[in-house]
Order: C-alpha cells, then sequence, then structure tokens
C-alpha cells in the first residue's frame, strides 16, 4: 500500500516537472547556491563537506516546500468539502497555473512575476534569518538556511502548490511537494558544484521549450478529465 494515499503518476510527474523546472531553478536560485558555495571558507571546500552542505541546504529547502504544500492542502481540504463544483474547480485553476508554469520556464509569458511579487512580503521578514545563519559551515547550519530558502518567492513552486490545493490532502500535498522539490535537485546541485555542461544543457532554449510542451500537455490532460467528469454529473442530473 501506498503509506502517502498518491498514486505513482502524480508524485512521478510532480518529480519530472521539478526536472523540467531546472532552467528556472538555476536562474533564480543558481546564484544563491554558487554564492553559498564560495562563501564556505577555502580551507573547508573538499567534496565531502562541500557536497553534505549542499545536500543540506536542498534538504532544509525541500522540507520548507512539504509544510507549504500541507498548508495548502488543507486550505484544499476545507474549501473542497464544500461541493464537487468547488473541487472541480480547483483542479481547472490548477491546470491552468501548470501552463502558465510552462509559460514561464520557457521565457514565452513571464506573467508570474507577478504573484512572486505577493510572497516578497513574507520574504522580507524571513531573509534576515537567513543572514544569520551565515556563514555556514556545519550541515544544521545549511539545513536551517535551506529551510529558510525554502520560503523565497518563487512562480515555479507557486504552481505546484495549487495542485496541492487541488489535491486536497495535507499528507498527499506534502507528498507531491517533496516529490517536486527532489525533482529540482539535480539543477541546483551541478550549479553548487560548477557542473557547467548539465547547467547549460538544462538552461538552453530548445530544453526549456520541450519542457513547456510536456508541461502544457499535462495540464490539457487534466482539463479534460475535469471536462469528463462534468458531463458524467451532468448526464447523472439528467436520468
Amino acid at each position: 500500500m501506498n503509506p502517502t494515499g498518491l498514486d505513482l503518476p502524480p508524485l512521478l510527474a510532480a518529480f519530472v516537472f521539478g526536472l523540467l523546472g531546472g532552467a528556472h531553478c538555476i536562474g533564480m536560485c543558481g546564484g544563491i547556491m554558487s554564492a553559498l558555495t564560495f562563501a564556505v571558507p577555502p580551507s573547508m571546500r573538499h567534496p565531502a563537506r562541500l557536497g553534505g552542505l549542499l545536500l543540506g541546504y536542498n534538504l532544509g529547502r525541500i522540507a520548507s516546500y512539504m509544510i507549504a504544500g500541507a498548508l495548502v492542502a488543507g486550505l484544499g481540504t476545507l474549501l473542497g468539502g464544500l461541493t464537487l463544483e468547488i473541487r472541480l474547480a480547483l483542479q481547472v485553476f490548477a491546470a491552468i497555473m501548470l501552463i502558465l508554469m510552462a509559460l514561464y520556464i520557457a521565457n514565452w509569458w513571464r506573467g508570474l512575476l507577478k504573484i512572486e511579487a505577493l510572497g516578497r512580503r513574507l520574504w522580507k521578514y524571513l531573509e534576515p534569518l537567513g543572514r544569520r545563519l551565515m556563514p555556514v559551515v556545519k550541515v544544521p547550519q545549511a539545513v536551517a538556511l535551506g529551510a529558510v530558502w525554502g520560503w523565497l518567492p518563487c512562480g515555479l513552486v507557486y504552481s505546484m502548490l495549487t495542485w496541492s490545493l487541488a489535491i486536497a490532502e495535507p499528507w498527499r500535498g506534502a507528498a507531491l511537494m517533496g516529490a517536486f522539490g527532489l525533482g529540482t535537485l539535480p539543477a541546483l546541485l551541478a550549479t553548487g558544484l560548477a557542473a557547467r555542461r548539465l547547467s547549460q544543457l538544462i538552461r538552453h532554449p530548445a530544453t526549456r521549450s520541450l519542457a513547456a510542451l510536456l508541461i502544457i500537455a499535462f495540464a490539457l490532460w487534466q482539463l479534460w478529465e475535469v471536462t469528463g467528469m462534468l458531463a458524467t454529473k451532468g448526464h447523472h442530473a439528467m436520468t
């Protein structure tokens, strides 16, 4: 039995979305990862210690994503418990946000920047907490700093959170955001370890466009499922 109660395809899709969003992650968080790496004293930059710190940052970041997913899914539970129409509306909203995320990743439309601005009010209170944890020399510090970093305003994360909202179960929302966070790991680890070839491949326009098209295809499939549910509901109402 799956302990999350979430079928593999949605978890796998969330992981893939994290991978596909790698170009955005490098653009937005790559500089942070590089800065944190070079902030480590040169005498402590041997591979084992540096790798532990990089994993610590990302463990804290993904933990914050999971907490946010659980909180948003809890709100979805309250809303979704009202009527079937509201639950379907949440699914439509999530699919639309996935499409906007795809446009954002491919640089075809940057409207999600306006949504990111909504999170900056919270971030201005959290950023000083992160500064107090630097310079990072121990893994627990890295985990704590990563947990703060996880609340950085990000349109990509916000788009995935709408999916947690539509799932409307805290444990499943946390699992979904955890899978998404794991998908973002390769891009950010590549940046932290200065893997330039991988970073360049992820940021290539063709890679970004392919990623966007795959996400749009999934979102349209989600909308098709909602349409089928509405048609079935209408048929039952008539009979």
